[in-house]
Order: C-alpha cells, then structure tokens, then sequence
C-alpha cells in the first residue's frame, strides 16, 4: 500500500501527495502531522511547514523556486504560489565529488551481433536514408515492398525508413546538422546495411554526403540518386536484395553488457518523474557502467537548474569546462533569440505537478545515476568513451531520441509520467512513472517504475530493468514501437531556409 505522501529528502519543506485524499486528512512524516488544506491532485506538492513570501521551496534537498506569497503548512504548492530563481548565464567553480560504483560479481552478456569495424548492434535490420525530403515517399514505398519481399528471410529483422523534411533549401550549420544526424545513422550499427538514396539536385548531394560521411564498412553501403535511374523502385530494389545478402552472413552471439549504450529520456513528465522512473533510470544507469557500458544523457535545457550536480561529477577539469559550455552555450542559444532561458516546464508537466525548470530539472538529471561524467559530445557526435556521457542538443522528444541514436544509442530509455506513442529509429523503452499509466496505456508502456512508491525496492525494480533490456537487445523481445512499427527521426533546425 502506498504512503499517502513522500518527503524526497529530510531537507525538503513539501512533499509529494501519492494518492487522492480528502481536504482535511492528517498525516505524519518524519513525526511531523500535516493536515490537507484543500484538494491536490496526486503527484502535486503540499508544504509541510509554513513558508514566508521569498522564502526557498525545497525538494530533492535543493531549491525548486521561491514563494510568491505567503504558504500555509498544508496547502498545495504550484505555479499560483512559486516562481523560478533562475536567470541568465552562470560562472561555475570546479568541485569535483567522488562517485564509485560497486564491482558486479559477475560478467553479464547479450545476443547481439558483431560488426567488421569491432561494433556491435542489436538489430540486424536495413535502413533507408534519404539525403532530401523530396522522396520519402519513393523511400517509403521502397521500403515497404521490400519488406513484403522479406517476409520469410530470418536474418533481416526489416527495412526501414525514416521520412524528415530537410536536406533542400538549407544553409549553414542547418544543413550542416542535417547531414550529421543521417550520416550518424548510416554509422550505427544497428542498421546492418544502408540504402543512401538522393534525388539529385538538393543541396545534401550524395557527392557532399559522402564526404560526411567518411570511410563505411565493405557491403553496408549503398547509393542512389533517384533522377539518375530509370526506375528507383526497381533499382533500390536490386540493392536493398544486395544488402540482404550481407545481412544473412551475420548472426547473434554472446556479447558483453559492456559493449551496450543507452540513450536516457524524458517527456510528458510528472510529479512522479523524479521519484520513481527517473531514480529507476539513474539505478540501471549505474548497474551498466559498473558492467563497462555506456549511457548518455541529453536534453540541455532540462539540466538548468540542477547542472552544477552534473558539473561536480565531471571526470577532470577538461570535462568540467565542456559541460559548463554545454549549459551556457544553450543558455546563450535562446538569449540569441530574445527568448526566455527557463520557458520550462510545458503545460502537460505542469498539470502533472512540476512547478519550476529547477523542479524538474533536478527530477530530470536523475536519469545519470552517480557515475562520474566521462565526455560531453556535440550534437549528434558518436560516442567514444564509455561510462555517463553528456549530449548536446534540446529537450524536444522526437529530436532528443534521434540525437541519441545518431550518438551511437542501441536502444533508448524513456521515461514518462503522462504517455507517448513515439518511438525512434532504436528501440524506444517506455518506462511509465505511475501504475495508473502502465494500466491505461499497454500499447505505449514497455515497463511500470510505479511500484516503487508502492512497497518495490529500487535494486529490485533495476534488477527486473536489466533483465528485460537484456531481452530486448538480444531481440528475444521486441518493444512496443517496434511492434507497431512506430519509428521516426527528427532534426534540429536554427536559421534561414531557402
């Protein structure tokens, strides 16, 4: 049975209601009785103490905000009463903590598949990227008659696509971000082999394309511009069928733990976000670097408020520096469009209980566990060093899975307190923060974090994360947006289109 209210912290002024409870209800915490004011939602926070006009809100140890006006011990403690402390960019200092994980006591592994150039992926499946939004359709009808010709072939788990609108009319760091991302794709291994399709006179040729792109593995990559051919139907075709054949020359075996990377996420956030899923996240985040793997982090903005935790778990001062730039260069991003920095949280998470972007920052970084932070990467940089690595790029969901895919993401951890179908070009895990979501919503949620505040323990709730994982990178299981086939990418966009 759940409590009726948590205190995160022993520092912390509010709580967090769990259940629904009538106005007028009494509760002890930390021999402390509170007395319900007035009606508040679960997920949402009462104060447990009187708090003055100006005074700090406190949760998760840290301040969320001050005090607008004056907050009786018991009433509901929202947007109506607290406003931001943030503003503007900020000087750092460089404090470095000390964050050990524990030794496993023994090896684990996955079923996955070894590439030539020493990667391994998840999937064996076919991707087809095309360099302009001019033919997702002609890709998208590729793609699906030559899944209807792969019905029976074992190896190929599918051929994909992923429609984006770019690549034409684009100019500067634009196009520039546009070729990044696709060319990190081509790269991941996941995708088995690639049909790179152009149209041929966008501004991301192939000829350009190729230059981004770099050195590719024998049999994985194939072109075509779809003005050059008299049929690029029957054409891609032919090549796709080249690429099947490659793809059957691969098969699964046994691969360390440490060789897998996972990206982490959250959108349609609530009040339960940081107690329950994002915890759960940071849990598993710690157990697959203790095993030597990798996980990263993106969505910059939800990291103001809460990034000086991140910054004092920097590996050195060199990764320190970067990921003061990471924060105030983002900082500067929306200055550079007169735009306010902490226009944060959206509605939906306010409506869920998340009052401030300190709130839900501090919520949000929870997903990095303790480990100590190893690399900052631009955006869609490939990832090069294992343990927490930290991205550049926006909170924005479809654009934040793409980056982490593009960063070299096998399957990517989703955390959620209010629902979304979307998936990305990996397998998206869905990981609802409340039982009342995973019940309401089977065809979204692949993993309920809800008992947590029902009596589970974290170690064993991580414990029952990393066996599923397991599965699903072995492909032993497959996750609900690859079941209804819910794959899209999405690209970041700063500047003049033509």
């Amino acid at each position: 049975m759940a409590e009726p209210i948590i205190r995160i912290n022993k520092k912390d002024n509010v709580a967090v209601l769990i259940v629904n409870e009538e106005p007028g209800s009494t509760f002890t915490i930390d021999n402390t009785s509170v007395t319900l004011q007035e009606e508040i939602a679960p997920g949402h926070k009462i104060a447990l103490e009187d708090i003055s006009e100006g005074e700090d809100i406190i949760k998760y140890g840290n301040p969320i905000g001050k005090a607008t006006k004056f907050i009786k011990k018991g009433q509901w403690v929202h947007t109506q009463n607290v406003k931001t402390n943030l503003e503007g960019t900020l000087e750092y200092a460089y404090t470095p903590k000390k964050s050990d994980l524990p030794k496993p006591e023994k090896e684990r592994t996955f079923q996955g598949y070894k590439r030539p150039n020493g990667e391994v992926g998840i999937r064996n499946e076919i991707w087809i990227i095309n360099t302009v939004g001019c033919i997702n359709k002609s890709a998208e009808l590729l793609a699906s008659m030559a899944n209807k010709e792969l019905s029976s072939n074992d190896e190929v788990d599918g051929v994909y696509h992923f429609p984006h609108p770019f690549g034409c009319s684009q100019l500067g760091d634009d196009l520039t971000n546009t070729q990044r991302v696709l060319s990190s794709l081509v790269h991941h291994p996941n995708a088995v082999g690639v049909l790179v399709m152009g149209l041929g006179c966008e501004n991301n040729t192939i000829t350009s394309f190729k230059e981004i792109l770099g050195e590719v593995d024998n049999g994985k990559v194939l072109f075509m511009g779809a003005q050059d051919v008299d049929d690029e139907v029957e054409e891609g075709l032919d090549l796709i069928s080249e690429l099947v054949s490659y793809a059957n020359s691969f098969k699964r075996e046994a691969v360390p733990l440490s060789e897998l990377k996972v990206g982490l996420k959250c959108g349609g956030s609530d009040g339960f976000s940081g107690i329950t899923g994002n915890p759960l996240v940071g849990s598993f985040s710690d157990r697959l670097i203790s095993y030597g793997g990798t996980t990263v982090l993106t969505e910059v903005p939800e990291m103001f408020g809460a990034e000086k935790l991140l910054m004092d778990r920097a590996e050195n001062r060199s990764v320190f520096q970067s990921t003061v730039d990471l924060v105030n260069n983002f900082k500067e991003y929306f200055l550079s469009y007169n735009q306010p920095v902490y226009e944060n949280p959206s509605p939906g998470n306010k409506d869920g209980g998340i009052t401030t972007l300190e709130e839900k920052s501090l919520g949000c970084v929870q997903k990095g566990g303790s480990a100590p932070v190893v690399d900052v990467l631009s955006y869609a940089e490939r990832v090069k060093k294992k343990g927490l690595n930290l991205l550049q790029g926006p909170g924005n969901d479809q654009v934040s899975v793409t980056n982490l895919s593009a960063a070299g993401a096998h399957i990517v951890l989703f955390t959620t307190g209010r629902g979304t179908p979307f998936g990305g070009p990996v397998p998206t895990v869905k990981i609802s923060t409340n039982s009342q979501l995973a019940n309401k919503k089977k065809r979204w949620i692949d993993f309920n974090a809800g008992p947590f505040v029902e009596g589970t323990p974290l170690d064993e709730l991580t414990d029952d994360l990393l066996a599923e994982i397991i599965d699903w990178a072995s492909g032993t299981k497959k996750t609900k947006n690859e079941e209804y086939n819910f794959k899209e990418i999405a690209i970041f966009k700063d500047g003049v289109t033509l």
